[in-house]
């Protein structure tokens, strides 16, 4: 038997087999450590309290806190002249612009004026005439009823007369027929007061009849005075003038409405963002808007939260706003103004193509402290940031 069978550590391969086994037992133990260290990482990291959110980050834009007003036409045409240019600042009802047919319409606006105005001169002739004419029946009226009076009462003054005459004479009459059966005086006076009673009771009647065809006469003659007010108050000269006013103020109304509709008005105070339609092209209504308003003078983020954090978002948080592109380089400060009620898609994109692209979203609109810092940069993409635990 030789050394090196008798002696192994002495062979080459001996010592390598040894350094295997260390390595391999270092090894194990080692990863044996790792996992026991990992597993109690773990149950450490189980045990903490879950992280609290302090802030909702977001995507936004900024825009005027009075929106962007898209201003169109009321009615098809070509601009004619525009009054305005990108960077103006209006004020509301400040003309904008003119349609080609602002001209026509304005001559039309003012004949149906004028034929207004030639209308309301003739009422008010014919208002005088009738008038006139009214005063006229009036006056007959009192003209026919004074005189009438006067005699009927002067015929009853009459009939008085007569009555008070007859009483006397039938008192006499009475007597007399005492006087005549007694003997006293003859049939022949007795007759003769008789003769007296009768005549006195024909005149008394006719001076009634008198009477009463005086009576009858003036109530006839003042109705037909009557009517001849009521015809000079309502005469049908009057009433057609009147209708030709009417409809001649119509008419104005009308030519005012459409040439209003060719002159557009600023809806509201603010700044012209930017112009879409200049003179000599043709626009309409459907064709979209001729420029865009915006109140720049306070400005808003409207920022696109997700609809996982919207419960977080309270009015009148404290809000961060920054840019990614350096737009502004300060950080600017809002406050959570009004919360949106209802549940979109996204309109504001991020710039990681790995972005959740179809975002179910609630537009938050914050006010910014800053405005003067982006006037000038309306539909501007920002980071917002709201401070939630405030």
């Amino acid at each position: 038997m030789s050394a090196h069978s008798t002696q192994p550590w002495k062979k080459p391969g001996f010592w390598l087999l040894i350094t295997a086994l260390l390595v391999v037992g270092v090894g194990s133990t080692l990863a044996v450590r790792n996992v026991l260290q990992t597993r109690q990482a773990a149950r450490e990291q189980a045990e903490l309290p879950p992280p609290r959110q302090v802030k909702v980050v977001a995507l936004g834009r900024i825009e005027p806190a009075s929106r962007v007003i898209d201003v169109a036409t009321a009615e098809a045409g070509r601009i004619d002249r525009l009054e305005v240019q990108k960077g103006d600042r209006v004020e509301q009802g400040q003309v904008l612009a003119y349609l080609d047919t602002y001209d026509v319409r304005r001559a039309e606006r003012d004949v149906a004026a004028s034929q207004l105005a030639e209308a309301r001169a003739q009422l008010a002739a014919e208002t005088t005439l009738g008038n006139s004419q009214v005063q006229e029946a009036s006056t007959r009226v009192g003209q026919i009823d004074g005189p009438q009076q006067a005699a009927i009462a002067a015929q009853q003054s009459a009939v008085e007369s007569l009555q008070a005459e007859l009483d006397v004479a039938e008192i006499d009459l009475a007597r007399f027929q005492e006087l005549n059966a007694s003997g006293a005086i003859s049939r022949q006076e007795l007759d003769r007061q008789q003769a007296t009673v009768n005549s006195l009771r024909a005149d008394l009647g006719n001076a009634q009849a008198t009477k009463q065809r005086l009576e009858q006469a003036r109530l006839s003659d003042i109705r037909n005075a009557q009517a001849q007010v009521v015809s000079a108050r309502a005469t049908s000269t009057r009433a057609e003038v009147a209708s030709q006013v009417d409809s001649a103020a119509q008419s104005l109304a009308l030519a005012e409405a459409q040439l209003a509709r060719t002159i557009v008005r600023s809806p509201q105070a603010g700044q012209v963002l930017d112009i879409f339609a200049y003179p000599g092209e043709a626009v309409a209504p459907a064709d979209g808007p001729i420029l865009a308003l915006g109140d720049t003078r306070q400005m808003v983020v409207v920022a696109e939260v997700y609809e996982t954090d919207i419960g977080l978002v309270e009015l009148g948080q404290p809000v961060t706003i920054t840019s990614r592109n350096g737009a502004f380089s300060e950080t600017l400060t809002g406050t959570v103004s009004e919360i949106g009620l209802q549940i979109a898609k996204n309109d504001v994109l991020d710039d990681d193509p790995a972005a959740n692209a179809d975002a179910r979203v609630v537009e938050v609109r914050v006010a910014v402290d800053q405005s003067e810092a982006v006037a000038a940069l309306t539909n501007l993409q920002v980071d917002v940031a709201i401070d939630i635990e405030s």
